[in-house]
């Protein structure tokens, strides 16, 4: 720790990283009272949460064995926290933010709709999920050769760009960009916590009361600036493949394709280009199991999959890509994926991972309940805009799909 035994006029929270976890944590502490900013390296959600597929769901993609796991069960409520904001009346104001669809679709082949019928139908998964029969099947299921079990599940998808940028639209005035280059730990006589910031241009300078530190993977260097041993981080990565046509090839859908585990063996979303074709964006067991396929194989290996489980369905004119995301999360003792929203304090600093983009609800609720903890005071006054007067205010970042130059 370096004492320069003086403190400088300081902002009361600085938050650095600006996707989802960052901006609702800005969103509901400029709400209730605190005086925080937002830093930003690049654009707004520009690594993991432009990259996800927009998904609000409540946990019943992770009972798909059969059961309600410990991660179902953790995120149940998610849904309706997050159309309370969808409505205006939540916690974040998301009334503009575009919802891609009301609902999502699970769906299963022959073999296995036997098997999982029965949970599906018990008491505990009712109120979330409908058995739809032949003639409610939206495409691409409502076609004779689909012999397959289809169910609604009345949970969300978002367009996450639009989410970002609702956000940004309501808080610009406290949003910047600015990649972060060191983090100092200052302190007066009486050992009270100052963080200078600096930054890689070297143009300004800040200080800072109180770190919140929301940049995924990015934590880990913070934390390294710092000195801080703890927490540590772990890495879960995807490549997610992608595939564009009309619509009339590839239709509007988002759904899961029900496997063996509790991971489902595809998640599809489809997403609009700005030349209006559609393009649908591939989560699931092909998205864990392509880590350390090349893109042309992963590519040949999702072109495969898609001809399974939808035989159907003729692929042959659309162009393809695939996109690493390198998920970023608290370190778990076993390895496996964490099942909560992980929040660590120390020093005044605190450091978020959701773990899940449905998760930042529930992440933000940890991080306010560490600032009472630390005694931060809700402070109303205005920012000084001279503190931050070489900073230039944080832009959105475009979709994966839009940042394709060599389709296949």
């Amino acid at each position: 720790m370096a004492n320069k035994n003086k403190v400088h006029k300081a902002i009361d929270i600085v938050i650095i990283g600006g996707g989802i976890a960052g901006l609702w944590t800005l969103a509901r502490l400029r709400q209730t009272g605190y005086q925080a900013i937002l830093l930003e390296a690049d654009h707004l959600g520009c690594i993991q949460s432009c990259a996800s597929q927009g998904i609000i769901h409540g946990g019943t993609k992770y009972a798909l064995t059969g059961k309600l796991t410990h991660s179902a069960q953790s995120i149940q409520k998610m849904p309706q926290r997050w159309k309370a904001c969808l409505e205006g009346k939540g916690e974040v104001n998301l009334q503009q933010a575009k919802k891609l669809s009301k609902h999502q679709y699970l769906w299963s082949n022959k073999s296995l709709a036997s098997k999982i019928t029965g949970f599906f139908a018990s008491k505990v998964m009712t109120s979330r999920m409908q058995h739809l029969q032949k003639g409610s099947y939206v495409a691409p299921f409502n076609q004779t050769d689909f012999s397959g079990e289809l169910y609604q599940l009345d949970e969300p998808v978002l367009d996450i760009q639009s989410v970002i940028e609702t956000i940004r639209e309501q808080f610009s005035d406290f949003i910047f960009q600015g990649d972060v280059k060191e983090l100092i730990s200052v302190s007066d006589e009486q050992k009270s916590y100052q963080y200078q910031i600096t930054f890689s241009d070297q143009k300004e300078m800040l200080f800072a009361k109180n770190l919140i530190l929301t940049a995924g993977a990015g934590n880990e260097n913070l934390l390294r600036s710092l000195n801080f041993n703890q927490p540590k981080m772990q890495r879960r990565p995807l490549l997610m493949p992608m595939l564009k046509a009309k619509e009339s090839i590839l239709p509007k859908m988002y759904a899961h394709c029900l496997g063996v585990s509790s991971l489902p063996r595809m998640t599809i979303t489809a997403h609009q280009l700005p030349d209006n074709q559609t393009v649908w964006y591939l989560g699931g067991e092909i998205a864990e199991k392509g880590v350390g396929r090349s893109i042309e194989h992963q590519i040949q290996a999702a072109k495969k999959e898609l001809q399974n489980l939808m035989p159907w369905m003729d692929f042959s004119q659309c162009q393809w890509a695939a996109l690493a995301v390198d998920r970023a999360e608290p370190e778990m003792s076993d390895g496996g994926r964490p099942v909560e929203p992980a929040v660590f304090s120390q020093n005044q600093v605190i450091t978020a991972w959701p773990v899940k983009l449905a998760m930042a609800p529930i992440m933000v609720d940890k991080i306010i309940d560490e600032l009472e903890v630390l005694g931060v005071v809700r402070n109303s006054l205005p920012l000084d805009v001279k503190e931050v007067k070489s900073l230039s205010q944080a832009q959105t970042s475009p979709l994966p799909w839009e940042k394709v130059q060599n389709w296949l």
